[in-house]
C-alpha cells in the first residue's frame, strides 16, 4: 500500500514539516534522542541547529553571510562546533533509519531556531531546558532560556526536553 501526503500527515497527527532541534557542543544527548524519536515516530526528517552567538546574521537569513561581533576577536567556533557535532550526533543516531542534517545557525539562538524554523516549515522545536549549575541560573535570570523564549513567541509546538532534571524528594517537602 502507498501512502498518500494525506494519510501521512493523518499518521504522523499533522506534522508534516521537518523536526527542529536547537543543539550545542557538549549538550546532555537526550535532547538528539528525543528530537530523533519524535521525527521517527512522524516519518519526517531532522535538522538539528547551532546557533553561533559569536557571529550575526548580515542579512537577516540564518544560513546566510555572517559577520563576527568582535571583528578583532577570534573568529568564532562555528566550523569547529558544527563539525564535533556532526561526529556526535552520527555516534548518537547510528542505527537508526532517520534522515538529518545539522545547520549552523548564527545570532541569538532563540530568535535564530525561530528564523530557521520559519524557513525550512518546520513542524515542531525541539530544545533542552539548562543543566543545574551557577552559570546557568545566572544566565537563567539575566537573558531567560531559549526555551522560555520559544515558548512564548512562536506559532508552532515547542517540545522542551528535561536534561538532567533535579526530581525533589518527598523529603524535601516537609
Amino acid at each position: 500500500m502507498t501512502e498518500t501526503p494525506a494519510r501521512r500527515r493523518e499518521a504522523s497527527g499533522g506534522l508534516n514539516g521537518p523536526i527542529l532541534a536547537g543543539v550545542m557542543p557538549g549538550q546532555h544527548p537526550s535532547v538528539v534522542e528525543q528530537a530523533a524519536l519524535v521525527a521517527a515516530g512522524a516519518g519526517l526528517p531532522l535538522v538539528f541547529a547551532y546557533a553561533d552567538v559569536t557571529v550575526y546574521p548580515v542579512d537577516g537569513t540564518t544560513g546566510g553571510p555572517a559577520a563576527p561581533i568582535d571583528p578583532d576577536g577570534v573568529d568564532g567556533d562555528a566550523p569547529n562546533a558544527v563539525e564535533a557535532l556532526k561526529t556526535t550526533i552520527a555516534g548518537q543516531l547510528a542505527g537508526l533509519d532517520i534522515q538529518w542534517s545539522v545547520a549552523p545557525l548564527a545570532g541569538e539562538p532563540a530568535k535564530a531556531l525561530a528564523r530557521e524554523a520559519e524557513d525550512i516549515g518546520a513542524s515542531m522545536i525541539v530544545v533542552g531546558t539548562r543543566e543545574h549549575h551557577l552559570t546557568a541560573a545566572l544566565k537563567d535570570a539575566t537573558a531567560g532560556s531559549v526555551a522560555r523564549h520559544l515558548s512564548h513567541r512562536q506559532n508552532r509546538p515547542v517540545l522542551v526536553v528535561p536534561v538532567n532534571p533535579r526530581v525533589p524528594d518527598y523529603d524535601d517537602e516537609e
